[in-house]
């Protein structure tokens, strides 16, 4: 037995007592597991996006979704959504939600709407069998490097939007937050919802009508047990690997224009944190009896 082979089995007789005894371990050990297995999901997917919508389509989020929902249960999560009647709505739509980590993806595939893509970031697309499905699956991707890229991408995405009657899905913070709180928001989520309305009139949101809304999405993730997440008030690690999601009321944005931009980042910022707030001292008071 070569040295190599004999460090593989150590590694093997080794890993269930890692798996039961180490927090730090289980962590780590999930984590690569998750990222693999997403780039095993990939390889699955690409074959079956192409044979159903022959090419590059937003419709191919169905099928992604389709294939991830049952990560959730091989990372011991479960998840906690109220709010979805908000997401009931025609035409075309943004969704905001703050971001905490990778494991977002699978918040966003539990209650993604029909005919909803995303917009992330340009590395995205290097990232293997997971960066082509997204590309297949429609996702937007922008240069966060070069405002005016940015920029140019968020106008075409929402004549896009109401050509395709499409739905977005954004994280407005830019980049993930493990603080405990909501970052400030980018401005390119409210131009767009903003562009959605008023760029082609006949689309703009009425009483009736979600075209043209802007959708708010609530998140806080309490992690998995011993795993990846830790408590969005706390910094402990979750008792209770339950992913909780609140899904708010829409705010219209019929009659703003690019100038109402950054008055609608501060209303949506203020709503979502406030909220992010309630849930997390409630999700840490239930976290405190879980440990009792």
């Amino acid at each position: 037995m070569d040295a190599l082979t004999a460090l593989a089995l150590l590694l093997v007789l080794l890993l269930p007592v890692l798996l039961a005894s180490s927090h730090t371990f289980v962590y780590h050990f999930k984590n690569v597991f998750y990222v693999a297995w997403m780039m095993v999901i990939g390889v699955v997917a690409i074959p079956l996006c192409l044979l159903s919508s022959g090419w590059r389509n937003v419709d191919n989020m169905r099928i992604l979704a389709w294939l991830t929902r049952h990560v959730k249960h091989l990372l011991g999560l479960k998840y906690h959504v109220s709010g979805l009647e908000h997401l009931e709505l025609e035409g075309s739509y943004v969704v905001i939600s703050n971001h905490q980590s990778s494991l977002d993806v699978l918040g966003m595939m539990e209650i993604l709407p029909d005919r909803c893509t995303a917009i992330a970031k340009k590395e995205l697309l290097y990232a293997g069998t997971v960066g082509l499905v997204c590309w297949l699956g429609g996702v937007i991707f922008i240069n966060r490097q070069k405002t005016s890229d940015a920029k140019s991408v968020m106008a075409e995405a929402a004549e896009t939007m109401l050509r395709e009657k499409l739905r977005v899905w954004i994280f407005p913070e830019g980049t993930r937050n493990l603080m405990g709180s909501i970052l400030p928001f980018k401005k390119g989520a409210f131009h767009l919802a903003v562009q959605a309305q008023w760029s082609s009139p006949h689309t703009a949101t009425s009483t009736s009508s979600g075209k043209g809304a802007l959708i708010q999405v609530w998140r806080v993730k309490s992690g998995m047990e011993g795993g990846p997440g830790w408590h969005a008030v706390t910094s402990c690690p979750s008792l209770t690997g339950t992913i909780t999601m609140k899904v708010l009321p829409r705010i219209k944005t019929k009659g703003l224009t690019a100038n109402d931009a950054s008055t609608l980042s501060e209303s949506a910022h203020k709503l979502m944190l406030a909220t992010f707030h309630e849930i997390s001292a409630l999700t840490a008071e239930a976290n405190g009896a879980h440990g009792e």
